[in-house]
């Protein structure tokens, strides 16, 4: 994505009355994309953990690092890509797993991976998608594309999740660590609103043939029953035609409501511990990440249990209220590393600069996680293209103007930490 070319774009179509309807800058493009959906869909993608300190602290840390420029270097032409698990890729950038995204498009995922294949980003399939890994690796084609995973408890599930994965032509797989329980989110609980209890992003779940055999199973917690109210009767009927099928047979069958419940009951694992990863590396010869590693000694532990790479994350600031920012710990942890496995960043990059400075710090490339989807939310899958554009514009020029030509050229000497 050159830079200048994109500017020319915006400009020239500027110049004939035409702007944009996906904002450039993030402030509006998150207010505008905030309020074009329902307050539910709002809080769900907008909202932190507790305060939302976790989420301050994060653009603290990307702001306590500044570029350092330097001048009167040839950058008329620059190289933006990276190698990444012995594959070239032409961006230092990966759309961020994020479920649920049919609160803000109906054709949520699906339309992810639409854009992310036309602008040849990797995108990492959330566990919580709202469209099964299948379809949506279908759209990508041989473009690359990630599955994350939450770790069920059950492992028969957790298998066939992996394996569906190598059959869709994932190229890795991404465990989420900090997720075991769901954070103190206040915003969706002063709304009382958990979307998952609506049938609303467990597809992978419901296309899943394990998940599904096991709802024949007694249940030996069954859920109390809820009030009868026009909000559970519409609450349901919605679940029904959300289950793949025909709403009739769902209705019957009581499988939609029987998927939620499943659901709730396995879909994390709070006894999870380092143990368990070996099973994981028995199943698959896919490389393995590990997501929501933010303590250097975790790091040096993931190395131990063989694993290929780590994403630091505190989950966007949604599961730990009053946690430190990951741009706090990446240069620890890539220190103690010390180059011998990749180093992904997420939680907090809002532009061009954050990428550079990431890079700088010893990331090997970055998540984008909101921004993608407040461009879904106001324009589908053109609108996360235009979103990607202007990230990808905005870090081509910023690497140019700090006297980068490529991403070997950045490093600790083009940053200062004040």
């Amino acid at each position: 994505m050159n830079a200048f070319e994109r500017q020319k774009k915006i400009y020239l179509e500027g110049a004939s009355g035409i702007v944009s309807p996906i904002p450039v800058d993030y402030h509006l493009l998150e207010a505008k994309a905030m309020k074009a959906t329902s307050p539910e869909a709002a809080a769900y993608i907008i909202g932190g953990a507790g305060h939302g300190d976790t989420m301050a602290q994060n653009r603290r840390a990307f702001e306590r690092w500044r570029i350092l420029p330097r001048m009167l270097r040839d950058v008329s032409v620059r190289d933006t890509s990276i190698e990444l698990f012995g594959q070239k890729l032409p961006y230092p950038l990966l759309l961020a797993p994020i479920g649920v995204l049919e609160m803000v498009h109906p054709e949520a995922d699906l339309a992810v991976a639409k854009a992310a294949s036309a602008m040849g980003i990797p995108y990492i399939f959330s566990n919580q998608a709202s469209v099964p890994m299948e379809v949506c690796a279908e759209a990508m084609g041989n473009q690359p594309h990630w599955l994350q995973l939450y770790w069920s408890k059950s492992d028969e599930l957790v298998a066939s999740f992996v394996q569906r994965a190598e059959k869709s032509g994932c190229q890795a797989i991404v465990v989420t660590l900090d997720t075991t329980l769901l954070g103190w989110r206040t915003k969706d609980l002063e709304l009382a609103y958990l979307p998952f209890l609506r049938g609303m992003g467990i597809a992978q779940y419901t296309s899943d043939p394990v998940f599904r055999r096991l709802l024949d199973e007694p249940d030996e917690t069954p859920a109390p029953k809820p009030k009868v109210t026009y909000d559970a009767i519409r609450t349901l009927l919605k679940g029904i035609s959300r289950y793949p099928g025909s709403f009739w047979e769902n209705a019957k069958s009581g499988y939609p409501r029987k998927a939620v419940k499943k659901f709730i009951d396995i879909y994390t694992r709070p006894s999870l511990t380092w143990e368990n990863l070996a099973y994981l590396r028995q199943i698959t010869k896919l490389p393995i990440l590990l997501k929501g590693i933010l303590h250097p000694d975790d790091a040096l532990k993931a190395l131990d249990h063989g694993i290929n790479g780590l994403v630091i994350s505190n989950h966007g600031g949604r599961q730990v209220d009053g946690a430190v920012g990951t741009m706090d710990m990446l240069p620890l942890i890539a220190n103690a590393i010390q180059g011998r496995i990749p180093l992904l960043l997420d939680s907090g990059v809002r532009g061009g600069a954050d990428i550079f400075k990431a890079l700088a710090l010893g990331a090997t490339a970055v998540c984008l996680g909101r921004p993608y989807v407040y461009g879904l939310a106001l324009g589908g899958s053109e609108g996360v293209q235009q979103v990607l554009a202007n990230y990808l514009a905005d870090f081509d020029l910023t690497m140019a103007l700090a006297g980068c030509r490529s991403i070997k050229e950045i490093g600790t000497e083009n940053v200062l930490k004040v």
